[in-house]
């Protein structure tokens, strides 16, 4: 069977391929790296997809061999032409290796002056010629007709007034017994047992018609064999031309196909490490998106049944394929995908009855072909099927085992044992899927470390299995293997409350490690102040000296007293404005002291109660909302009581509905993003917008981390593609 068809992605191919300009497969033509490279220089280019070509090999053979076109195939070599001309008129610099070295020659370039967008021959004069005499005798003909429709002497006959086409003849539809009346041509009969009749004086206006006719196809035959020949001349510029147009038809399928799709690119590199993120399977209506990683080479999924075992081991597979061949998938930034030199899926019961073959049989054939390969994914779907679970259970260890030196593993199964027996390898890694016991359902969530249990009881119950039935399997159920199961199950239970608690930690420590950045940049900034401080104070208090030297030297007493009195005022003013910065400064001024619960804050031009401080935070109440400050940007209101205090809540001054943060430090984008969501709520906004990019990331983590424990924000999301995508967050208030 298909590699497609094992993993679901016949609608996904089927759908990509009508992107294409001309029927193709879904194979790139290339280096990786560079195609690659063209698919992300072209994510960001406007332009118009190529014109529907048909595929031109036949032709090519026909030109070599001393064969003539039709106008209608030297057409389609002149659409690749002309959109390669059309490229090449973008004047985009990173195409220049590539386009830059079509050159079109002339003979070419003026044939296509000779066809109008829909491929019919203009610019021959005689031609044009024929053509108004062609259409003189059609109004000729026509007016002959009109004239017999209006004619009272064949009015008894006529069955219509109208011009009827027949046999490609332009006739009158009459009634039996015409002939005494008109002559002329019967050419056809209607299903009301009417004849279409051409008249007979019509014959020669026909035959002159006709001869125009021949006379220009005979025309645009000379102008096709004159074309073709100069076509022949030139074959190998179209066989070049006509590989390159595939090329380009491959790349600029993939980027509409993930513009509309909303999709994304990985290249997949030399690299260990397999990691999805947010990765969605295209066959899926309703996903449940995958986050894995997998740097072992061999990967054990177990657990229970309709879990989405095969699904996961599909998407696996899947990523790893569509990655191979540069399609686009659904998944988020952050994914990485290693380079196979084949995907090797052995997921169908490969049962033959016309041929003897059983499943087990079936499976060690598809087996025995792997050992050939090198450097492969290899997925198998539910290991041990078709034979007894024990002695698959060792012969697929060994088999395992063997073939983990030369390809990347990934098995699902049923079985405790064989999975048991792998775990013990260094290089296998066991993924457990989780069941909701109180809900009876899957979560379709995978945790590390661990062997899951496969609830065949509750799955079959609850698929309609009868309770009395699948109580009564549990009592003839081994006590032994029963306690295994449970313990195996509780073990789950643990690992999964631990890798959650880890996961809360691991959170935690990133707000700490976040926090101490801040806190040690703005320590620097202070330091850097104080320094710049001190170095003004050093020149001031120098002019103050120099001021004083000046005036020892002076040689009038008057003049001594100037100098002495001036550095007496520097020296003054310079320690002045030192103790008014640190008294501005001092946390014990009883103006710039930080404000109490219960006591009035000023926060700009409004004027509310603080409720509740947390660490470098206050949550104020302005004119009935509850919003989120910098205790550093909070004022103590001393000179009024707080039972006279009004609360007044102008607009402020600058509300935007959208938050610019590209070029902004950390730091200092998440004061500008506390100021922005504090105006917007005051403003009495219900949705914002905040621009933050992609860049390394560092940016979007710290901006999402603030959204999330934000006491104003009801919800966030990511922007839709043409607003920004992931490089955005829409805020509701």
């Amino acid at each position: 069977m298909d590699i497609i068809q094992r993993l679901d992605l016949e609608e996904y191919l089927k759908e990509f391929e009508t992107f294409f300009a001309r029927p193709k497969g879904y194979h790139l033509i290339g280096d990786l790296k560079k195609n690659f490279k063209y698919l992300q220089l072209l994510e960001k280019k406007e332009f118009t997809p190529p014109p529907p070509v048909e595929n031109l090999d036949r032709e090519l053979i026909h030109l070599k061999k001393f064969g003539i076109l039709t106008h209608s195939q030297i057409f389609q070599f002149i659409k690749i032409v002309n959109y390669f001309k059309y490229l090449k008129s973008r004047n985009w610099e990173e195409f220049e290796e590539w386009f830059g070295k079509i050159e079109i020659p002339k003979e070419i370039e003026k044939m296509g002056e000779h066809y109008n967008s829909k491929g019919e021959v203009i610019g021959f004069p005689q031609l044009a010629e024929i053509g108004e005499r062609i259409k003189e005798i059609e109004e000729e003909i026509r007016r002959e007709l009109y004239r017999y429709i209006n004619s009272r002497k064949l009015e008894h006959y006529l069955v219509d007034r109208q011009i009827h086409l027949s046999g490609g003849e332009e006739a009158l539809l009459l009634r039996g017994g015409f002939h005494h009346i008109l002559k002329g041509d019967i050419v056809g009969r209607s299903s009301g047992g009417f004849f279409y009749v051409v008249p007979a004086t019509l014959k020669k206006l026909k035959e002159k018609k006709r001869a125009l006719f021949n006379a220009r196809e005979e025309f645009l035959y000379q102008i096709a064999k004159e074309f073709s020949q100069t076509l022949r001349k030139w074959v190998r510029f179209l066989e070049f031309i006509n590989r390159e147009f595939d090329k380009f038809d491959q790349l600029q399928a993939r980027v509409f196909y993930a513009k509309a799709k909303g999709y994304q690119f990985f290249l997949p590199t030399k690299t260990r490490n397999f990691r999805l993120r947010e990765f969605c399977h295209p066959s899926l209506r309703s996903c449940v998106p995958i986050n894995l990683e997998w740097e072992k080479q061999v990967l054990i999924i177990t657990g229970v049944n309709a879990g989405g075992k095969t699904m996961l081991l599909k998407s696996i597979l899947t990523s790893a394929f569509l990655g191979k061949h540069l399609l686009p998938m659904k998944a988020r930034e952050g994914t990485q995908i290693p380079l196979f030199r084949e995907v090797v899926p052995i997921i169908t019961d490969p049962q033959n009855s016309s041929q003897d073959i059983s499943t087990f049989a079936g499976r060690i054939q598809e087996f025995s072909q792997v050992f050939k390969k090198e450097n492969g994914l290899l997925g198998v779907d539910e290991i041990e099927l078709g034979t007894d679970a024990n002695e698959a259970s060792i012969l697929f260890k060994v088999v395992v085992e063997e073939l983990m030196k030369k390809h990347r593993i990934v098995i699902t199964t049923h079985h405790k044992r064989l999975a048991s027996l792998l775990a013990n390898n260094p290089q296998v890694e066991l993924l457990a899927a989780v069941y909701d016991e109180k809900r009876r359902v899957p979560t379709y969530q995978f945790i590390k470390g661990t062997i899951g249990k496969s609830y065949a009881f509750e799955t079959a119950q609850r698929y309609g299995i009868p309770f009395n039935l699948v109580t009564r399997a549990k009592r003839e159920y081994s006590d032994d293997l029963e306690r295994l199961d449970q313990l195996i199950e509780r073990s789950t239970q643990l690992e999964f409350q631990l890798k959650r608690r880890e996961a809360e930690l691991e959170k935690r420590l990133e707000e700490v490690e976040l926090e101490k950045a801040r806190l040690a940049e703005s320590r620097l900034r202070a330091e850097q102040a104080l320094e710049r401080e001190k170095e003004r104070l050093q020149r001031e208090f120098g002019e103050a000296i120099k001021e004083a030297k000046r005036a020892l030297k002076a040689r009038q007493e008057r003049e001594f007293h100037r100098h002495l009195n001036r550095a007496h005022s520097l020296h003054k003013e310079a320690r002045s404005r030192w103790e008014k910065r640190l008294e501005k400064e001092s946390p014990s001024s009883p103006l710039r002291r930080p404000p109490k619960p219960g006591e009035q804050v000023r926060y700009r031009n409004n004027i509310g109660e603080l409720l509740e401080i947390k660490g470098k935070w206050g949550i104020v109440e302005i004119d009935g909302k509850r919003v989120t400050l910098p205790l550093r940007d909070l004022e103590l209101v001393t000179s009024t009581p707080k039972r006279e205090v009004k609360i007044v809540k102008p607009k402020p001054t600058r509300a935007d509905v959208s938050l610019d943060l590209h070029g902004l430090r950390l730091e200092e984008a998440l004061e500008k993003v506390e100021e922005f969501l504090n105006n917007a709520v005051l403003a009495g906004f219900d949705e914002v917008v905040i621009y933050h990019g992609v860049g390394k990331g560092i940016l979007a983590k710290g901006v999402k981390e603030l959204l999330e424990r934000h006491p104003l924000v009801k919800s966030f999301e990511n922007a839709p593609p043409s607003m920004g995508g992931i490089g955005a967050k829409i805020v509701r208030l």
